[in-house]
């Protein structure tokens, strides 16, 4: 199921305008690309805020519904307010379905309980990376990657190169070649050799 949203084209542009929008719910926004011209645009802010909050929405295309007119989009930027939950502005690219896009998908990290450093060594998971610079056309663009940590021991690390991914899904790389994306970590302070020896050194006293 694709998300929708209405939006409505705006004439009144500049700081006072926004904030008059603002106070009356609205989200000043963009939708830009696609060689057609930007457009200045409005969103309902409770609409809006509400698919926000939709872990799918920052990575799926989406439906712009701009007063009829319905154009594939993808958001690429959203401001907030310092401290209140409240949306200041948005920014949505068109999308071309033969186009490949370049975003950033979520990682889920699958079976940690399960994995030899966890359950049999008493470590804990360290998520190294929670998401994944990715590029693939419109229509291969997965909703997250999975990230399978069964196998992983004490002390390892899975990296990059050792997910699976997607079809037609490839990794965007920063100057690491192959970066850490989770790892199993020795819990510290637990204190068991301390308290094993003060144990052993109570009967003497």
């Amino acid at each position: 199921m694709q998300f929708t949203f209405a939006a409505t084209k705006r004439v009144e542009q500049g700081t006072g305008a926004s904030r008059r929008l603002r106070r009356a719910g609205v989200i000043p926004g963009i939708i830009y690309g696609g060689n057609k011209e930007v457009i200045n645009v409005s969103f309902d802010h409770n609409q809006l805020f509400h698919l926000l909050r939709n872990e799918k929405f920052h990575s799926s295309v989406v439906c712009a519904d701009v007063e009829g007119n319905k154009e594939n989009v993808i958001l690429r930027a959203t401001q907030w307010h310092p401290f209140r939950q409240i949306v200041l502005h948005l920014d949505f690219q068109r999308v071309d379905a033969a186009q490949k896009l370049h975003i950033k998908v979520p990682l889920h990290f699958l079976n940690a309980e399960l994995s030899p450093g966890v359950k049999l060594e008493g470590g804990i998971v360290s998520h190294v990376l929670t998401e994944l610079d990715i590029t693939c056309l419109p229509s291969q663009l997965p909703e997250f990657i999975e990230v399978d940590l069964k196998e992983l021991a004490l002390g390892h690390s899975l990296h990059v190169s050792q997910l699976k991914l997607p079809a037609g899904v490839e990794i965007v790389h920063h100057g690491e070649s192959d970066p850490v994306v989770a790892t199993v970590l020795q819990v510290r302070g637990g204190g068991g050799d301390d308290a094993a020896e003060g144990e052993a050194a109570a009967p003497a006293a």
